[in-house]
């Protein structure tokens, strides 16, 4: 065996400031996280004392065509749940965000280039006139009402004040210009089509909404500066939307008149639909195409209901090709359904609704039951985004219908993005303005999953744990924490989406295993659906749930930059000396022989003749006779006394022929993270050790660790399955593997833009 001295005094500073470091990894999250109350507990649920407002929509809103505005009024009722008295009530005015005197445009950063394309310049000159332009603030009896606005915020203030479990209503008048999203961008807006002359319009916060108000931060009338999404209060909507009358309108919740607005072969189709295991067309490309054809004066109102939701939005066009299937989500028939242009085909036709069908179901597997009657998948060109039962999604083919598969699935994985965020934040309705992680993070951890259960080869984007590599290597000035206000965000997509949803697939597959964190997860949708979660409600749910300390977990990941890199620094190789003087002695001399030689033996060798070479006089019994591996009958009485002094255990794991390795294993990374390693023996077997991270609790920058087996070990692999989001693999192999990266050689030249589909029609072509 082999033997190391050790001194003490050099290791002993090292050791304390290994030791301090690793408590601080492994520190209780105490000060960071508010003490635990009435309102929400220690456990992660709400508190016997949970409130939470209610408001009320009855709104009417009319699309004019001609002008591209956007009028509207609303009775807002305000029921106050909360033991406050409230003086006055906050509401958004996101539209305020296109203002021309908008902070979002006053702080945002530009630069010239030597080369400006015609839409920055475009978008740097943009004098668009937008913002809500309120028209009136009344009370119920008709009064006017004091109001402030604050930028993309307004104060109405009350003229007595709201007691608790007290109720108001206000009632709001304005319109607004509706922005060209293609031209100047934006959440919601229209696009237009020059080939026909008509316009798709996708309309969210269109109207004044009510902030939310709660114990955690009071009003949440954070100003909306673009980034940091909504914090809304649920209510029940009743909305009549007013377009002209060869539009399709698709919307937030149900509608009401389908009878009125729809002829008897539409609304047939949409009833076959109910039943239906595909999705049926109700409206169809070649009704669409006459739409297109000529426009009207003439006006028609659909009229919808949504309960118990945050928001509402709605999409119309006479563009609209509409197909519909109904899904069976716990014995209840939702409604699929998507709203294109023949711009969207084939692919939309193809897939939308189905993609939502699925997703609909996959989402309630692993959260709740979906809850709504209908979920929707609207086609706008260059935008993702979601509303309660609707969302606006990206994905055109080219216009001779052909498309790449990075474009289908982008489009599906947009879809299924959109269409979950119904879950997160929709219904699981967490603060998007403070915490942006709560909403995409955890929507795009389950559209990972979504995506998978889809197709098992599906390309997806954030969730598998080295897609983030090369994010967590980075230039860490670039980098904030997962748990930074949503307005202070560096590398938005890595940070908010890909990390956390990148932390919970390792969370779920390394750390907690399926069953374990499937539980606590739908624990957590399930304490927090239709309510106001905060993060550490969902910190504490997912250790309440599955009974693991995760702690450590939550702050390397969701507090630090800090990234994951373990080194296999040295495997040693131990076996028992067994004192059997028939085994010992041979292996010695074997070891002996194959030494080595050091370079100065070698040059003596014949570069003269030592004195004990000379002369015969100089040599002794140890240069004549002694062999220090020669077996003698003394050596076996010596081996049977010592057997005789062990018990049958002893002498059982003397002779058991065990080998020894002992792993060395660093962490040159900040990041704390279980070990996994695979071992390889001699006969070609492997065999997996998952080491939980606690093990770098006393020490977070070196242990060892020895396994042992009758095996002969020829290979380790530190993280053979990619689980823990190491940034450099060259140290985690032993024997040591070089990592070989191939280099491409190219002359420059001229690359068309033609995608698989049309170079497979065009050698089909050419074969002709």
């Amino acid at each position: 065996m082999r033997h190391f001295t050790l001194s003490i005094l050099i290791l002993f500073p090292f050791v304390l400031s290994a030791q301090q470091s690793a408590r601080d990894k492994f520190e209780q999250l105490g000060k960071e996280l508010p003490t635990p109350n009435v309102y929400r507990t220690a456990s992660g649920a709400p508190g016997h004392e949970y409130y939470q407002q209610q408001v009320d929509y009855d709104m009417k809103v009319e699309l004019d065509d001609e002008t591209q505005r956007l009028y509207g009024s609303s009775t807002i009722t305000y029921t106050n749940n909360s033991p406050d008295e409230l003086n006055y009530l906050w509401l958004q005015l996101d539209q305020n965000v296109r203002a021309k005197d908008s902070d979002t445009k006053l702080i945002a950063t530009s630069e010239m280039d030597d080369r400006m394309s015609f839409g920055d310049l475009a978008r740097m000159h943009n004098d668009f006139d937008g913002g809500f332009k309120i028209e009136y603030v009344k009370d119920a009896a008709g009064n006017d009402l004091p109001y402030t606005v604050v930028k993309t915020m307004m104060r109405v203030d009350l003229p007595k004040p709201l007691k608790a479990k007290g109720k108001t209503s206000i009632k709001l008048k304005w319109w607004y210009n509706i922005n060209d999203r293609m031209e100047i961008g934006g959440r919601s807006g229209y696009e237009f089509f020059p080939e026909d002359g008509n316009y798709l319009y996708t309309i969210a916060q269109w109207f004044p909404r009510l902030c939310v108000y709660n114990e955690v931060e009071g009003w949440q009338h954070k100003q909306f500066l673009g980034s940091g999404e909504f914090a809304l209060p649920f209510g029940d909507y009743k909305v009549d939307i007013t377009v002209p009358a060869d539009h399709i309108v698709g919307a937030t919740g149900f509608c009401q008149n389908y009878s009125q607005v729809l002829t008897a072969a539409q609304k047939q189709k949409f009833d076959e639909a109910k039943d239906a295991d595909e999705p049926v067309i109700i409206v169809s490309q070649k009704d669409a195409e006459e739409n297109e054809k000529e426009g009207t004066k003439e006006k028609k109102t659909w009229t919808f209901k949504a309960t118990n939701v945050r928001d509402f939005a709605f999409a119309s066009s006479r563009k609209f090709i509409w197909d519909a299937m109904g899904v069976d989500i716990a014995g209840k028939k939702v409604m699929a359904m998507s709203y294109y242009p023949k711009e969207g085909n084939p692919l939309w036709e193809q897939y939308s609704t189905r993609v939502v069908a699925h997703t609909l179901k996959t989402y309630s597997k692993f959260t709740i039951d979906y809850p709504y009657p209908v979920a929707i998948s609207v086609h706008a060109k260059a935008i993702g985004m979601e509303y309660p039962m609707i969302c606006f999604n990206f994905g055109r083919p080219e216009k001779d219908g052909t498309y790449s598969d990075h474009i289908k699935y982008r489009m599906i994985g947009v879809i299924v993005h959109e269409v979950g965020h119904n879950f997160f934040p929709m219904i699981i309705n967490s603060d998007e303005r403070q915490w942006t992680w709560m909403d995409e993070g955890l929507n795009s951890f389950v559209e990972y999953l979504t995506e998978k259960e889809w197709d098992k080869d599906y390309p997806t984007r954030r969730g598998p744990a080295p897609n983030i590599v090369d994010y967590m290597k980075g230039d860490k000035g670039g980098m904030v924490p997962i748990m930074t206000n949503s307005e202070s965000i560096k590398q938005f997509g890595n940070n908010a989406y890909g990390k956390p949803a990148t932390a919970l697939n390792i969370l779920r597959e390394t750390i907690l295993g399926r069953e374990l964190f499937d539980f606590a997860f739908k624990e957590y949708a399930r304490r927090w659906a239709f309510k106001h979660p905060t993060p550490a409600d969902f910190f504490r749910t997912m250790e309440d749930a599955s009974g693991v300390d995760l702690d450590w977990f939550w702050r390397g990941w969701f507090y630090t930059t800090d990234h994951c890199d373990q080194s296999l620094d040295a495997v040693k190789w131990y076996q028992i000396d067994t004192k059997d003087p028939a085994i010992e002695k041979p292996l010695a001399k074997e070891r002996e022989a194959a030494k080595e030689p050091y370079i100065s033996d070698t040059r003596n060798a014949d570069a003269f003749q030592s004195m004990v070479e000379k002369d015969a006089k100089t040599r002794d019994f140890y240069d004549n006779e002694y062999d220090p591996h020669k077996w003698t009958i003394l050596d076996s009485e010596e081996y049977d006394k010592y057997l005789s002094r062990l018990d049958e255990k002893e002498k059982q794991l003397l002779g058991s022929g065990m080998n020894y390795y002992q792993l060395d294993i660093s962490s040159p990374g900040e990041l704390i993270m279980p070990v996994i390693l695979e071992f390889e023996y001699a006969d070609g077997s492997k065999e997996v050790h998952r080491i939980p991270a606690e093990i770098w609790r006393k020490n977070d920058k070196n242990i060892s660790k020895v396994f042992f087996s009758k095996k002969e070990l020829v290979r380790v692999v530190l993280d053979p399955f990619l689980e823990t989001a190491d940034i450099d693999r060259g140290n985690n192999y032993w024997p040591p593997k070089q990592q070989p990266t191939r280099f491409e050689l190219f002359k420059g030249r001229e690359y068309d833009s033609e995608n698989p589909m049309q170079r497979a029609k065009r050698a089909k072509e050419r074969g002709k």
